[in-house]
């Protein structure tokens, strides 16, 4: 998958995401006990942070910058230049997570207390929903069916219904 191929447009991107998270979740389902020992070759692969890049711009939260000033929506969303250099941090082991910039938030139902909220930088978004890509197919085939919590296209209305 990590050749020194063209980066994906977005579409092309998604489609060999799912494939291969299709592939992460059917061996993980089928033999359990499977270690996944290479998983870092898909985390910088250009699939993946494509369609992480393409989460991470067009997310709400897109619009607030991390510690390093850089909010995701400033960057052209058909830039590879930020993927280009996160690939190489990421394949040389040379990526280093940056501090989080602390936001106090008031608490919903009671606007006295605060809630400290974390914004990571631009680049620790991308490598974070690369990670998730990487990593839900396979946590996915170890969750019961009734379990809810932190899970995608769950809610707690689910749970409570059923």
């Amino acid at each position: 998958m990590n050749t020194g191929e063209p980066w994906p447009d977005f579409d092309e991107a998604w489609l060999r995401v799912r494939r291969m998270q299709a592939k992460l979740h059917w061996w993980a389902t089928r033999d359990p006990g499977r270690l996944f020992d290479d998983l870092h070759n898909l985390v910088y692969d250009p699939a993946f942070l494509t369609h992480a890049w393409e989460r991470v711009h067009g997310n709400k939260g897109g619009r607030t910058a991390g510690i390093d000033g850089v909010t995701p929506r400033s960057i052209p969303k058909d830039s590879t230049v930020l993927l280009s250099d996160l690939r190489t941090a990421l394949r040389d082991r040379t990526f280093r997570p940056s501090p989080v910039r602390e936001k106090l938030i008031p608490k919903p139902g009671n606007p006295l207390k605060k809630r400290r909220l974390g914004i990571p930088t631009t680049a620790d978004r991308v490598v974070q929903a690369s990670l998730k890509l990487v990593l839900e197919p396979i946590f996915e085939a170890d969750f019961q069916p009734s379990s809810y919590g932190f899970r995608p296209r769950r809610r707690a209305q689910d749970a409570i219904a059923e």
